[in-house]
């Protein structure tokens, strides 16, 4: 089993910053991609961002250019840093981690006051 803990997320004011973190423990031989969704009230979950065991990066619209994903594989995280945030960016933040099959954290809040 795996699993995956997020932390980081919280409260901030429209243009601000926030790193989420995502550490995977357990029976680990390899992750494979790791990344992030989000589903904000009353919205389906949508990719964020994802990257894959070689650093090779895919970033939805509307977070290009503000949020960065990287990862250390050696500590089996993926990070997301998020800058220049809007009140649109508000939404619960899930992990997700390929290791044979995929793993979901339980979600950490993230909310952006206007």
């Amino acid at each position: 089993q795996v699993q995956l803990v997020e932390s980081g997320g919280g409260l901030v004011q429209a243009g601000g910053s926030l790193r989420l973190s995502c550490a995977a423990s357990g029976t680990i031989f390899r992750i494979n991609a790791m990344g992030w969704y989000r589903q904000a009230p009353g919205k389906q979950r949508e990719l964020v961002a994802t990257i894959t065991r070689y650093g090779v990066t895919n970033y939805a619209g509307s977070v290009k250019g503000r949020f960065t994903i990287s990862r250390d594989n050696a500590k089996n995280t993926v990070y997301l840093q998020m800058n220049s945030l809007e009140p649109e960016d508000t939404a619960v933040y899930y992990c997700w981690a390929d290791v044979m099959r995929v793993y979901w954290g339980q979600g950490t809040q993230v909310t952006v006051s206007s």
